[in-house]
């Protein structure tokens, strides 16, 4: 009996200092996280007032006496005589009724970095007397190669900040709303709200696709910029629906994900079709990465920390792309036919009548209608395959041909690939005996080639586990 009750009192104890672990970490972990918040509320005060100071000391320095702060409230202090003299170029273009309705627009600009910025300064330029500027981030020395309104004195500012005082110097009637925040999904319907359009310029994957997919979701028009980065050619750079992008990887990443979740098109983006060169991300030094995780250097952990080379005027001009789009919309003349660089829509079409004929031979049915569709063969070619085929040397094929990689599975994603239509010949006459029976197609192809097949399959499986999570 003694030593049952001496085991209960060690199960007792053991209990008794887990739960207290447990109660010890909850409690460091919400000290931290309060720390953190606290923390960066002081560093937002700090750097406002820094602002207040240096600009009454820059005033008297100049002897310039600044004008009066403009509000919605004061925007009659500036005669409609003068504000259509500004814009007089723009009226000439659009005219009276349609730059009335573009002055009326409503614009949500999210991220303003290189591209945002630009963007933003431009829809001020052109009339629209509403915007919210939404960013976490600050300038740096290494913003100023591609900002647009961001100069040595700013660097440390937030780039909201950056870019209200450079816009309320362009424009006596415009209505500015400077957000310090990051935008995410869980709380972002409150950073949207009002807005007619809403230009996506956030530089992560994740965050991107999630603005996107609420846009979509709540019926919000949203333009979107893909990768300005590693780039220089001006020529490529276009406007596409989200679908028909090509040769563009944040393009590629972003596509995929929208599609799992049920966004196949209907978003318009400013992207180039240039192929990126041999260029990476700026290697960190040996110190950042002995600080711990280089995940959690930045300000927010899920935000990258190494830096993309840019060529300054890219990002300057996907910014442009984007607001000339949204202005023509908000004036009732939209952009109707953006010319594509290739017709893939032809091209999926046939993929895809091909391979139901395909299928009808290898089943004896004939079938109508197959398990994937357009955007399945849009993901397969494009995204998976990056339009090459799967038989080395991985040519792109003169005749591209979709074809069932394993004649024992069911037609799905991850059981196609793409040939050249002389290698689909063979695979259909090579894939199952005259008897019925059905071969491998590791023996066929090879080792090398099974692999790739396999890879891309677990790529898929991946992906429609991260929708789900």
């Amino acid at each position: 009996m003694n030593t049952l009750n001496i085991h209960s009192q060690k199960a007792q104890l053991i209990l008794t200092a887990i739960a207290a672990s447990l109660a010890t970490a909850a409690l460091i972990t919400a000290h931290s996280n309060y720390t953190r918040k606290t923390r960066r509320k002081e560093l937002d005060r700090q750097v406002l007032q820094a602002l207040a100071a240096k600009d009454a000391n820059d005033d008297a320095r100049f002897n310039y006496s600044p004008e009066p702060e403009l509000t919605e409230s004061r925007s009659g202090d500036y005669d409609e005589d003068l504000v259509r003299e500004q814009l007089a170029r723009n009226y000439a273009f659009f005219g009276d009724e349609a730059m009335a309705k573009l002055r009326k627009g409503h614009v949500v600009v999210v991220g303003c970095g290189g591209v945002g910025s630009w963007a933003a300064v431009m829809l001020v330029r052109s009339g629209v007397s509403k915007i919210r500027l939404v960013d976490f981030d600050y300038v740096t020395l290494s913003s100023l190669n591609r900002h647009a309104t961001a100069g040595l004195s700013d660097v440390g500012t937030p780039k909201v900040l950056c870019i209200e005082k450079a816009l309320r110097k362009m424009s006596k009637r415009v209505d500015i709303d400077s957000r310090i925040e990051l935008w995410r999904k869980e709380d972002g319907g409150t950073l949207l709200e009002g807005a007619d359009w809403v230009i996506d310029a956030i530089d992560n994957i994740q965050t991107k696709v999630d603005l996107l997919k609420y846009c979509y979701d709540h019926n919000i028009k949203v333009f979107s910029s893909m990768g300005a980065g590693a780039k220089c050619d001006p020529t490529r750079i276009q406007i596409s629906d989200i679908s028909n992008t090509i040769y563009d990887p944040l393009a590629r990443s972003v596509r995929r994900r929208l599609r799992l979740l049920g966004v196949p098109s209907g978003i318009p983006v400013v992207y180039s079709t240039e192929v990126p060169g041999d260029v990476k991300l700026l290697p960190l030094p040996e110190e950042e990465f002995q600080k711990g995780n280089v995940n959690e250097l930045g300000v927010f952990d899920d935000f990258r920390v190494r830096i993309l080379p840019v060529l300054g005027p890219l990002p300057a001009m996907f910014g442009l792309y984007a607001t000339t789009y949204i202005c023509c919309d908000l004036a009732e003349k939209p952009i109707l036919n953006p010319l594509p660089v290739k017709n893939r829509k032809k091209l999926y079409e046939r993929l895809l009548r091909d391979l139901l004929h395909r299928e009808s031979k290898l089943t004896g049915l004939s079938l109508n209608k197959l398990p994937i569709d357009e955007d399945d063969v849009a993901l397969l070619f494009e995204d998976l395959s990056l339009g090459r085929s799967v038989i080395p040397p991985h040519n792109v094929p003169s005749r591209p041909t979709l074809i069932r990689w394993d004649a024992q599975r069911p037609l799905t994603v991850d059981n196609c690939v793409v040939m050249e239509y002389k290698d689909a010949e063979k695979h259909a006459t090579s894939i199952r005996h005259s008897d019925g029976t059905y071969v491998n197609p590791e023996a066929i192809w090879g080792k090398e080639v099974q692999e790739i097949v396999t890879r891309r399959a677990k790529e898929i499986e991946k992906e429609r586990q991260w929708v789900m999570s």
